[in-house]
């Protein structure tokens, strides 16, 4: 849309609406079509990243005990396994769709209450009216 930005990070209601953190709008009747698309594909682009860390999960099955190493090792144990999933897709390695038996999805903890208002940046719903423009140029899908 003209505007460049920043990577974020995609939250539910419970988190704060910041530029850095996209949270869908309320559901209400008081939502206009694009705000409702938006929406749509937000809770889309939420359950393709919780597919990919389900498969993550099941070619490198650490993850799933990762309460075994320090909270500032996850990042890089993450970025490991996702480079070493790409080398293994890049040189004919396929994911084998057996390793998902022995994987459950898991929630991840969240907060429990919705967040403040006061924890709300103003300007993060400029970056989410942007993504709204976006999607709406973009048409249905």
């Amino acid at each position: 849309m003209g505007k460049a930005q920043k990577y974020v990070l995609l939250g539910d209601a419970t988190y704060p609406l910041q530029d850095w953190i996209l949270k869908p709008y309320q559901e209400d009747e008081t939502l206009t079509q694009r705000q409702l698309q938006f929406n749509y594909r937000l809770k889309r682009a939420h359950s393709v990243i919780e597919n990919a860390f389900l498969r993550l999960k099941a070619r490198w099955q650490i993850l799933l005990k990762c309460d075994d190493c320090s909270l500032e090792l996850l990042p890089t144990l993450v970025l490991a396994c996702c480079i070493l999933h790409n080398i293994c897709e890049a040189h004919d390695n396929p994911f084998n769709q057996e390793w998902l038996e022995g994987t459950e999805p898991t929630e991840l903890p969240k907060p429990c209450q919705p967040a403040p208002a006061a924890m709300e940046d103003g300007q993060a719903e400029q970056v989410r009216e942007l993504m709204c423009q976006y999607f709406e140029s973009c048409g249905e899908g």
